[in-house]
């Protein structure tokens, strides 16, 4: 109880340092807390929500001309499956519709909501009290992120046709819920559904195949075993599935940006924690030094070494833990918050639960941290006898030296006074410089993200492995690819025009997407980060991924599968892509042919200048439209995709800048009051022989000064030159491996410029104590 009464009469002397640090520690452990929490129950939720609604483990899609009993009969037998089942549903290849602010082109699923299924059975979320013949169900993504709410009215155009619905409900889907799978389910009553069935094209009716398994975490060996049984249905330039899915590609898909963006939590977490701990040996040695006299009366008086040394811990126990409680209160309040973020990206509701496993964590880790560095700093109590005590820590002698003494060095008097300060406060300044240091990376860090997420995308949709052209151009089978190419390169306002297809190769036996064109160098972006693209019809580039995969890098020869036919190529290059889970490869036409020799390829990449992305769109139709499947805009489609990560990256920019506004406030704050008390009589002193209080306001800024520019700096260039490799850190597991986010430079000296105000108007602000001194108040004292 003596050291309790010790310890709580410690921090009542020091309310407001007592404060600022309880501030730190709510802030470190509600970030830290949040982090954790989606850390560990991001993949749990994502696999239960799986189980919850039942979806496909794996879906295969086709048209229904290309199915065969084959295909059942594989499924069923297959080791591990546990059910199947076969559907009729309408696929529609790169259907458009609005979404968000700008319309996106994707594949589209639809299924007859009135079927009875037990795989991926109709789970809605809200819908309309009334039904109506146009009724149509859509994902919840678009309630979150698409700015529907029911009853609206949403239309579809599909090779030119258009079909009009209004939202009745929004549905519940892992599997095909979001715009970044490739293709979103949708669900129609059953007499719309035939009646849409009759209205498309033979090809557009197809056939899902859904299968479950016992283990979940195989589906990607399934589906890879599926297409090498039957080659056939990747083969020739029109596949005969339209897409095949596995649960555990689409889950790293769902939650890769999530994790992401918690981890970048986690991290600014331990910002903050470090900032406290640094703060705690700020404190713990002032108040030993300050306090220098009691420390002598207690030890004289019987009070053990330890007994105070566990007096000063026990202290900032009570604080942290306290203040972690707080925390944690605060993350589950704020927790729905992150949970809309989570249903926007994700495209499911989020349910929020309470594991006390990560609140205990976080607490007993920023705790033990608190209790070794208190420890540490306090340690010199138990080499203070009471009579140095007593005599304020001095032994025989203790003098420093006089940095600029003012009876030689030339200058304004303010100026050589605010410096002496400054070198006299070494330890207080080292403090300063690591924290302002460590604030503005974190601030350039998330400032730099987010402009290339919600400004200048360019590098950003480079990491997705897309080709920033304007406009694709989907040519049908019969179209001879080259006069086409050729023909639209003869139109107005066509500055370029790609061939740019994507399919899927076995590479060493592992299923990669892979890119075919005729020039590498005519493109706008290059994934390939070590070599080169390929050139000649025996060259490949893989990613790092796949290289890690197949233990092949450059100089290494692979083997190459497309449909039944098998080719040797050397590989040239190591490329990069967050899209399709980094598993990408590169392939000329040349080279494509030497596989397949017919293949001339389907999608023209063109690049626009002086003309609207619909005009050309609506002009290329006009002259061609017999030859063109589809068309798509892709700056569209981009904008769109890109929306939800702006939204999520704006607001983890908004709470790294907020935190380190308030840290700032608090630091400065905590440090000058500290000054202040240290020097009262100095400054009553100063005060009696003329100086005014905006005099002794402007020597305490300016003492400051130096530090906080020190810190600014420092943190600037660790910002401009350390921002890419960490960024490329956090995107490794995603396919990244060389960052290259434009860093921009007037961003980062506006922020600088910005910390150093702040530091500056602040230190101004709290130095106001300063008018409550004077020299009659210190002789009445």
């Amino acid at each position: 109880m003596k050291i309790l009464k010790l310890a709580l009469a410690n921090i009542r002397k020091s309310k407001s340092a007592a404060v600022s640090l309880f501030i730190f520690i709510t802030v470190a452990a509600l970030l830290l807390n949040i982090g954790l929490m989606v850390i560990t129950q991001m993949n749990p939720f994502f696999d239960e929500k799986v189980e919850e609604l039942r979806d496909p483990h794996v879906a295969i899609m086709m048209d229904q001309a290309s199915y065969h009993s084959g295909y059942d009969e594989f499924l069923s037998n297959y080791s591990g499956v546990t059910k199947t089942e076969k559907e009729e549903i309408v696929m529609m290849n790169l259907a458009k519709f609005n979404y968000g602010s700008s319309e996106l082109t994707s594949s589209v699923a639809i299924f007859n909501a009135d079927n009875s299924r037990s795989i991926g059975p109709l789970k809605l979320i809200e819908k309309l009290d009334t039904s109506n013949a146009n009724d149509i169900f859509v994902p919840y993504s678009f309630k979150t992120n698409g700015g529907y709410k029911l009853g609206d009215s949403f239309t579809i155009t599909y090779l030119g046709a258009v079909y009009e619905y209004h939202i009745a409900g929004f549905l519940e889907t892992t599997i095909m819920g979001t715009t970044n799978i490739g293709v979103m389910k949708f669900m129609l009553p059953e007499r719309s559904f035939q009646t849409l069935a009759d209205l498309v094209d033979d090809s557009s009716n197809g056939i899902i195949l859904s299968a479950l398994m016992e283990d979940k975490t195989e589906s990607p060996k399934l589906l890879n075993d599926f297409t090498k049984k039957f080659p056939q249905t990747i083969a020739g330039e029109t596949s005969s599935y339209v897409l095949g899915l596995d649960i555990e590609i689409v889950k790293n898909v769902s939650t890769l940006t999530i994790n992401i963006i918690a981890i970048i939590l986690v991290a600014f977490a331990a910002i903050i924690v470090l900032i406290s701990l640094i703060v705690i040996t700020f404190r713990v040695s002032n108040s030993i030094e300050d306090g220098m006299g009691n420390i002598g009366v207690l030890k004289a008086i019987g009070y053990t070494s330890r007994q105070i040394l566990s007096s000063i811990i026990l202290q900032f126990i009570v604080i942290v833990f306290c203040a972690g409680v707080a925390g944690i209160a605060l993350s589950y309040l704020l927790m729905p918050f992150f949970g809309g973020a989570i249903s926007s990206i994700s495209g499911l509701v989020w349910i929020q639960k309470f594991d006390i496993l990560i609140n205990f964590v976080s607490i007993m880790l920023v705790s033990f941290l608190v209790v070794m560095v208190t420890l540490l700093s306090a340690f010199q109590v138990r080499r203070i006898l009471p009579v140095e005590a007593l005599r304020g820590g001095i032994q025989t002698h203790s003098f420093r030296k006089n940095y600029f003494p003012l009876e030689k060095e030339r200058g304004n008097l303010h100026f050589l006074l605010a410096i002496k300060s400054t070198l006299i406060n070494a330890k207080q300044n080292i403090m300063i410089f690591i924290i302002i240091s460590a604030l503005t990376l974190a601030a350039i860090f998330s400032a730099v993200l987010y402009y290339n997420v919600a400004s200048d995308k360019t590098a950003f949709i480079h990491l997705f492995g897309t080709e920033p052209a304007n406009v694709m151009v989907n040519m049908k089978p019969d179209t001879d690819t080259g006069d086409m190419l050729n023909n639209i390169k003869k139109m107005d306002h066509v500055k370029n025009v790609n061939l740019f297809d994507l399919i899927t190769v076995k590479i060493d036996d592992q299923t990669v997407y892979t890119n075919v064109t005729h020039d590498y160098s005519e493109l706008e972006n290059n994934i390939v980060y070590d070599g080169r693209q390929p050139i000649h019809e025996n060259e490949i580039s893989i990613s790092w991924i796949v290289s890690s995969q197949i233990n092949k890098g450059i100089g290494d020869t692979v083997e190459v599968e497309y449909g039944s036919e098998k080719k040797r190529y050397l590989v040239t290059g190591l490329s990069q892509s967050v899209g399709n889970l980094g598993q990408v490869a590169a392939l000329t036409m040349d080279g494509m042919q030497q596989l397949q020799s017919t293949y001339k390829g389907t999608s023209l990449y063109v690049y626009l200048d002086g003309i609207s992305n619909k005009d050309f769109m609506n002009k290329v139709v006009q002259q061609y439209g017999d030859q063109i499947a589809e068309t798509l805009d892709i700056d569209d489609n981009i904008e769109t995709q890109t929306g939800m990560y702006t939204a999520a990256v704006f607001a983890v920019m908004l709470i790294v800048l907020t935190i380190t506004v308030l840290v700032v406030l608090l630091i400065l704050y905590l440090v000058i009051k500290t000054v202040i008390i240290k020097r009262k009589k100095e400054f009553g002193v100063m005060k009696a022989i003329g100086y005014t209080t905006l005099q002794l306001m402007n020597q305490i800024s300016i003492s400051f000064l130096p530090v906080v520019t020190a810190g600014v700096v420092m943190g600037g260039i660790l910002g401009y030159f350390f921002t890419n490799p960490m960024l490329s850190l956090l995107l490794s597991n995603a396919g990244v491996k060389r960052l290259d986010f434009t860093i921009h430079l007037p961003t980062i000296l506006l922020i600088c410029t910005a910390i150093f105000v702040l530091a500056y108007v602040v230190s101004m602000l709290v130095s106001r104590r300063i008018k409550k001194i004077s020299a009659y108040g210190l002789i009445t004292e």
